[in-house]
């Protein structure tokens, strides 16, 4: 089904693409339905404390509806992506069969990195856009300045991955390279050679898990400041019920959770795009390091 076909995301999504779509339509319903949820926790406080039921039963029909849709994608999307791994395994093992067994071992690694970003991280980011465009949205109604705040702290964030973008394309290069010469590597039955490349690895591990923490703090830093400044403004700005502020502040919260899908769909971005340029012959294997 892959033949032909560079492997890329964009190849998997256009040639599963009813498979895909169907999930990717679940995804956007269950999402949906629980970003209203916060605004429904607010409404059933509020009727709560008017001593009406409407507003509670309309949430407990929304988590109803929450809980039927996830088990269904769940269910569904297993095979789906079982699939997908199969047909992208059986087109690299095609494709590669000239390569070393060490860097065919890589590789069919890497392959099914490219279905797990569909399977998982590119779901978690779809949710977190929706999140995101409703929470903007339901904090616009109460005052335009929580929504300003709120597009103020993604661009901030976005600029300060752009700083981090061509060091996480490095260290994902070198990690790749290193992880292509594990098993001719472990042939050797060597002690020496052994060490040093699990000294590599680790090396390259070490590096990339410390950009990442650099990156997560700095976007902690602007999300913080915009949970306390919207908490400020919602309690000293604004004429609101118990329920309204509730909301707004749930709804801030899920901005910052949301928000931080951000770097984590850029980052995966920055490894695979390296990874398809190996995949697709943009990148030759090197040569076993002693």
């Amino acid at each position: 089904m892959l033949t032909g076909h560079d492997l890329t995301i964009a190849t998997l999504v256009r040639v599963f693409r009813g498979r895909v779509c169907l999930t990717w339509a679940m995804i956007l319903a269950e999402t949906s339905l629980m970003a209203l949820i916060p605004l429904f926790i607010g409404f059933a406080i509020d009727g709560l404390l008017a001593d009406t039921l409407r507003e509670l039963w309309l949430l407990a029909g929304i988590m109803a509806a929450l809980i039927v849709t996830a088990v269904i994608r769940r269910i569904y999307d297993t095979r789906v992506y079982g699939t997908l791994r199969v047909e992208m395994g059986k087109e690299q093992a095609r494709r590669s069969a000239q390569l070393p067994v060490s860097s065919l071992n890589a590789r069919l690694g890497m392959g099914r990195e490219l279905v797990d970003f569909l399977e998982e991280t590119l779901p978690e980011a779809m949710a977190a856009g929706v999140q995101l465009i409703i929470a903007v949205i339901v904090l616009y109604a109460f005052s335009p300045i929580l929504a300003l705040a709120g597009g103020l702290a993604v661009l901030s964030m976005a600029l300060i991955y752009a700083f981090f973008h061509h060091r996480f394309y490095r260290i994902n290069s070198a990690l790749n390279h290193q992880a292509e010469m594990q098993v001719s590597i472990l042939e050797s039955r060597k002690a020496r050679p052994t060490r040093a490349h699990l000294l590599r690895l680790r090396r390259h591990e070490v590096r990339l898990s410390d950009t990442e923490a650099a990156l997560y703090g700095m976007n902690f830093v602007v999300l913080l400041g915009l949970i306390l400044f919207n908490l400020w403004f919602a309690a000293t700005e604004l004429v609101v019920t118990v329920g309204t502020i509730f909301s707004v502040i749930m709804y801030s919260w899920e901005f910052v959770e949301s928000a931080l899908a951000l770097p984590v769909l850029l980052q995966s971005w920055s490894r695979l795009s390296e990874i398809m340029r190996r995949l697709n012959g943009g990148e030759r294997p090197r040569a076993l390091m002693p």
